[in-house]
């Protein structure tokens, strides 16, 4: 007879597990309703704070993310890449083409802090670095975005990132800056001038769409003063590797200690967290 209750203990522990899992899931459906939750997301990382450390720090997490892309089966594709002075990247822009990529990735839009014992240092201290993400939806073509030709600088220079010996004989990246707000992307990932031209117009369309949804919901306003701080104090995420493994997000004060299986894409747990606790 006991064995028969704890087998019902069972049936019922797990029924509501499952009851919990699908509320969760309506939940973050009803969170994903944006106009433009369903469309892919161009993250730009850049590196911070902490000089080497931070540049390396910032490829860590471009790897994070691409990581994370492919346990969704979504596409990436690089649109910019920086290297870093000695090791890591300055910066690195890429696109992320699935369902609902922008609406997922949007939460992680911030700053990310990593405390650990710098592979840089040959004293073995512990150092703090730095890196900013941003995200934003990618524009389609529906989306009508009036640019004047007369506000723009464009700008061609060679590439300097990893796209193959013809790309770095030649002058094909672009550098796109919009003048009146100050915005600038490039591309220097294709052999074509043209090619590299016409992706980087693409994302300046992009940048420029949530430029002007910001300014008129005025929402984010805060976020982006933050921005042009990466360092102590305005951190989203803290990854801890020593003098102990911890990954915590500091607005909904989750903490995970498997540091590794967060850095090798599983952001599931903290994405949808910050969507829940926006829903609830």
């Amino acid at each position: 007879m006991e064995e028969d209750d704890e087998a019902s203990i069972q049936e019922v522990s797990e029924a509501l597990q499952g009851l919990e899992d699908d509320v969760d899931q309506i939940a973050l459906a009803r969170m994903l309703d944006g106009k433009d939750d369903a469309k892919n997301g161009i993250v730009s990382i850049n590196a911070g704070a902490g000089g080497t450390e931070a540049q390396d720090w910032a490829e860590m997490l471009f790897r994070m993310y691409l990581r994370w892309a492919e346990r969704k089966n979504y596409k990436t594709n690089v649109v910019d890449f920086q290297p870093g002075d000695e090791a890591g990247i300055k910066s690195v822009t890429f696109i992320a083409s699935g369902p609902y990529a922008y609406g997922y990735l949007r939460s992680e839009t911030g700053i990310h802090r990593l405390v650990r014992i710098s592979p840089f240092d040959a004293s073995n201290r512990r150092h703090t670095s730095f890196a900013s993400v941003s995200v934003y939806p990618e524009v389609n073509e529906e989306v009508l975005i009036n640019i004047d030709e007369k506000d723009l600088r464009i700008e061609a220079f060679r590439a300097s990132g990893a796209g193959g010996q013809h790309v770095n004989k030649t002058s094909s990246a672009i550098r796109i800056t919009h003048m009146p707000t100050g915005i600038a992307v490039q591309c220097q990932q294709e052999s074509s001038q043209h090619r590299n031209k016409a992706i980087a117009m693409k994302v300046l369309k992009s940048r420029l769409y949530e430029y002007e949804e910001e300014k008129r919901a005025q929402t984010k306003q805060a976020e982006y003063q933050k921005k042009d701080d990466i360092a102590w104090g305005s951190q989203i995420r803290s990854y801890t590797l020593h003098p102990y493994q911890m990954v915590k997000d500091h607005r909904i004060d989750l903490e995970i200690g498997n540091v590794n299986d967060v850095l090798d894409g599983n952001l599931d747990p903290f994405i949808e967290g910050v969507l829940l606790a926006k829903a609830q």
